[in-house]
Formats: structure tokens, sequence, C-alpha cells
């Protein structure tokens, strides 16, 4: 048995369903898809093509399919959208007279296309939607059929173009009452710009997921590149290896590679400004488009800093889920698995608030979206767990959320830690008094084991699962790094907002150095977990000479507990950033009068 292009129809077992359940759809570090989500993907489509037996199925499954089939017919077509330039694209087709909505799904950055999200696709055909889900141009593998034609543009002008072409087709297909868009990622960029760019303002509601706002700043802010990001997307297109640079058109290969060697950064800015939603925040405003965002507190591939001050900006009907873990974990299990293997109570959840959101304004249900919060925190790592035979934990009760009418109302007040110098055993202290005069150096230019994940989404793929990563504080390497503690906090923290840092900072060779700040919880046990963490790049320092440096974290909604030590580690190196810098140098960090370093705590 096969499916379209003459692949073979993987098998699909319960224990397909619960691998995803138990690890998620990403396999390991990186940007790889899950072999067990492609697996499920692949015989739904031939399960649904008829080339393999829905029976062959999990029951869940099977039913889901079932049910498509009695409604509605599947097909996978090829989308014009230039004269010589077509997407691959599969539709599903409500066998009905009644005009209904359409969902236009564009895939995310995979070398799969639209195929992985298959469960997706069938969910929103099932609650009674056309479907039309396609490859953005340029992705793909080499004569798959769910790959495009083109080159990748990066969610540019072509894309934009492109969706309006893709919503031509839909109508010429479908005839559908409403549009609306949802992407997961990549998609979820997409399907906003085409929302602001669409001429005939056709779209009518758009659900983001683990989105972003500013394609710039995700790559590059606070003057440092976030480099390890940029590579996994350059590797995850589908090109053969070797040739990706074949999936690019000239200039934007180049700005790939200004952005690598870390020249023309303006530039670079400027492209990825064009790209971003945040600059076309205007035009989606103008036409009311209802927007629902969702992120995660540790996504390692578009901070959640820049899509919350993209969303605020947002004043059309709007929606915002803030989710414990990384990138697409949390929306995964509802897009490509289903409920035989569902870890804990609400690991649907993030999934079905999206669909729920489609389904108010575009199909017009009364389902109590009006009366969400504007936001919805979830706050890291309040679940219960048990511990699960083989290792690992599982979730019993799931996390904490806090509705709030915008994120800045999460931050009701705030309160200063004063960095100091040693405090006898080689740290320093966070203290409520300044404290000048004192300096503290490091060696600048190598990874240490304070780092913000082991691998982009892998760390917080295992947190969403109820594993937060354990550190060790005790075994940082002090002369890599430096660590300032406070005491046992009695009543813990409500930390809520965006923490900031002020220091001074000293480098004896070169004009320039990288800092990465990370922000511990601490446990009398003396194990510990990440908050948050940003890097800043600061240049034209002149060696010898004190400089002053501030920068924002990353935003945390994270309830500190009783008697735990709140820890701030700054070092020189993540694996997720390039190092600006003279390697194995000494960077020495100080406290000026009258700017003392300090540590401002936002609490709600």
């Amino acid at each position: 048995m096969t499916i379209a292009g003459g692949d073979p129809t993987p098998s699909v077992t319960e224990a397909t369903l619960g691998d995803i359940a138990t690890h998620g759809i990403w396999r390991g570090a990186g940007l790889d898809i899950s072999p067990s989500v492609l697996a499920v993907a692949g015989a739904l489509l031939a399960a649904l093509q008829g080339t393999a037996p829905a029976g062959a199925l999990p029951e869940e499954l099977r039913e889901l399919v079932e049910g498509v089939r009695q409604r509605a017919g599947a097909s996978i077509q090829q989308v014009p959208v230039t004269e010589d330039l077509s997407l691959s694209a599969f539709l599903i087709k409500q066998n009905t007279p009644e005009r209904r909505p359409v969902v236009i799904v564009p895939a995310g950055w995979n070398p799969y296309g639209w195929l992985p999200f298959m469960v997706g696709y069938l969910t929103l055909a099932a609650r009674g939607y056309h479907v039309l889900a396609y490859t953005p141009r340029g992705m793909g593998q080499p004569g798959k059929f769910y790959s495009s034609d083109g080159f990748i543009d990066v969610a540019g002008p072509n894309d934009w173009a492109d969706g309006s072409r893709v919503i031509d087709h839909a109508q010429a297909e479908f005839a559908p009452s409403k549009v609306g868009f949802m992407g997961l990622s990549y998609g979820s960029g997409i399907s906003q710009l085409v929302a602001a760019h669409d001429e005939g303002e056709r779209v009518a509601a758009v659900a983001a997921l683990s989105t972003w706002g500013n394609l710039a700043t995700s790559l590059y802010d606070n003057g440092t590149r976030h480099s390890e990001a940029v590579e996994l997307l350059i590797r995850f297109t589908g090109a053969e290896e070797g040739k990706e640079a074949e999936k690019f058109d000239e200039e934007t290969w180049r700005i790939l590679q200004s952005f690598r060697a870390g020249e023309d950064m303006d530039e670079v800015v400027k492209w990825g400004t064009r790209r971003s939603p945040e600059t076309h925040v205007g035009r989606t405003n103008a036409r009311g488009i209802p927007t629902f965002y969702s992120n995660t507190w540790h996504e390692s591939l578009f901070p959640v800093g820049e899509a919350i001050a993209t969303f605020e900006q947002l004043t059309v009907p709007k929606h915002l889920n803030l989710w414990i873990g990384d990138h697409g974990a949390p929306e995964g299990l509802g897009i490509t698995g289903f409920p035989g293997g569902v870890p804990f109570v609400g690991s649907l959840t993030p999934a079905l608030e999206a669909y729920a959101w489609l389904d108010h304004h575009l199909l017009g249900e009364a389902n109590g979206v009006p009366d969400w919060p504007v936001v919805n925190s979830q706050v890291m790592f309040t679940y219960e767990t048990a511990p699960v035979i083989g290792g690992g934990r599982r979730i019993t009760k799931a996390a904490r959320r806090e509705p709030l009418g915008s994120w800045a109302g999460a931050t009701t007040g705030g309160e200063a830690w004063y960095l100091s110098g040693t405090n006898g055993n080689g740290d320093g202290t966070l203290s409520d008094k300044p404290a000048a005069g004192w300096s503290r150096d490091f060696v600048a230019g190598h990874l240490t084991t304070a780092t913000a994940m082991d691998g982009v989404m892998e760390t917080g793929q295992k947190e969403w699962f109820g594993s937060p990563k354990a550190y060790d504080p005790a075994g940082f390497d002090r002369t890599r790094l430096l660590v300032w503690s406070t005491e046992e906090l009695a009543g813990g923290r409500r930390i809520r907002g965006a923490a900031t840092l002020r220091l001074a900072v000293r480098v004896e060779e070169g004009n320039a150095a990288t800092l990465v700040a990370y922000l511990f919880d601490v446990a009398p046990d003396g194990t510990a977990r990440i908050i948050t963490h940003e890097p800043r790049t600061v240049e034209g320092l002149t060696a010898g000479t004190d400089s002053i440096v501030g920068w924002s974290l990353q935003p945390a909604a994270y309830d500190l507990a009783d008697g735990h030590r709140l820890t701030l580690v700054v070092n020189s190196s993540d694996k997720l950033y390039a190092f600006t810098g003279t390697k194995d140098s000494t960077t020495t960090i100080t406290s000026l009068t009258g700017e003392e370093a300090v540590l401002e705590l936002p609490l709600g």
C-alpha cells in the first residue's frame, strides 16, 4: 500500500500515538520532526485516499477518518501562483450545498511541507470547515508531492502574494462563506502577513501558534545574533546536504551569509523587519482581523518577548496564550496525535482553544470566546507530577493559568536586588543595599553548564511534559562565569514580567563583549531550575575602561517558593548565540558609584 507520490504507507499503532504523547512532536535537539508524527500523517493520508484501510488505524484515528470521508472529499493539488511556479496543496472539501468557511493552513518551516499536521486538517474538517493546507514556496524535498516550487522567501512579499493566490484558489474550489488562516511557526507568521496584505481584505480571523511578531529581533537582539536558530533553519528546508544555498535566491542567501558572518547587520535587520507582523500591525488593526496568539516561556526560535510586544500593539479582538515549554510543544499533540495518547489533563487545550477561536469568528459559534481574558498566562512548573517507570515525570495536575487584561497588567510592582562583590565563598550576593567599588572577573568565550537549554526544542519540550531541566549551580565553573544569590527568601516571590540588569563591564583585550544573564530558582537542596535568560553584546568598548551596560531579560511568569533563593549568573557564551569578543581574555564585571550594579525584579 502506498500514499500519494508512491511513498509506502507507514504503520500506526497505539504505541505510535503513545510515542508522540510521551516525547512530543520533535525528535532530539533541533527541528527534526518525530518519525511517529510522520507515520501518523502518512497513514491518515493513505486512509483518506482509500489506498490503505482505515481499519488499520487505531480506533480514534479510524473514527476521525471515517467521519471526514462521510462528509467531505480530499485531494492533492498544485496551486499556480505565478506563470511558472506552483505550490503543493492538500484540500478537504465539504460535501454540502451550504456555504461553509475555509481554514487555510500555510505549512511550517520543515522539509515535509503540509504533510505532518494531518490530524489538524481532519479535526478542522470534522468541525465543518473546508481546509486548504499548502507548502510555502521553496520548501520541501526534491520530487516529493508535498514540496513547492521556487525559492524560499522567508515570509517576504512573495509569500504574501502567494497567500492571496491561495485564497483565490480556495474561493474557486469552495466558494467559502468566510476565510480564516491558521499556522504553526513559519506558517503563523505568513498567516498574519497575508491577512494584513491581501488586497481583497478577505481574511476574517487568524490563529497563530508558536508565533512570532518580529523576525528581526527574533534573530538579532541586544546586539547578539541568535546563530543556532538560523543554522537550524538553513539545514531544515529539505535541501540535499551541501546544497542549502539552492533553496534561496541570490539576495536572500547573501543576507543569510551576512548574518552568519556578523556583517552588514543593519541590512539584515531591515530585511527581517519588513517580514515582521509587528511592522504591519497598523494594517491588521485597520482591518479589524481577530487574532489569536500562542507562545512559550522558553521559546528557542522566536523569543516570547517579541511576540508579546507585537500582541500588545494589536487593537483588534485578540487573545494570547503563554505556555510552559518551547516551540510547538504545547500545540503539537492536538495537531499531530490524538486522545488515545493524551499524557495529562489539559494537554490538548492549546490546540482546542485555537480551534474554538476559529469556530467563533468563522462559524459564529457562541462558545464563550468573547468572554476569554485577553491574556491567559500559564505559570511555569506549577503542575504536579509523579515519576514514570523508566525515568522522567508525568503530569498529574496541569499547571495553573492566570487570566489578565493585558500582559502589562501582570507586573504590579518590583524590587531592586543589588550585586555585591564576593561573599567569602567566591560568589556574590544579591541584597537590598547598593554596593560599589568591587570587581569580579572570568575567562571569556567558553560554554558552561549554565546554559539556556541542552538543545533547541529538546529541553523545553521536556518542560511541557513535566520534566524541567535540573541545574547544579555548585558545579558551575566559576572561572568562566560569575554567580550572585539572595538569602533564602521568606514567602518566595511572584515573578511577573521582564527583569532588567545593569552593571559595568571591562575587557582587557579587544573592544567587544558578549554577556549572557540567567535567573535561576535554587531549592534548599541546591538543585535549580531556570526562570529566564537573555544575552547582550556590546561593541566599541575601550580595553581597560569600565562601561555601563543594561538590558532586559525575557519575560517570565514564575513562582519562587518559600525558602528558595534567586540566583543570577553571568557568563559570555551560550550555544544559542554567537560569541563576540576575545576568547580566553578576561572580562571584568564591576559596580560604579551612582550607577551600582542592580537586578530589577518584576513582581505581580
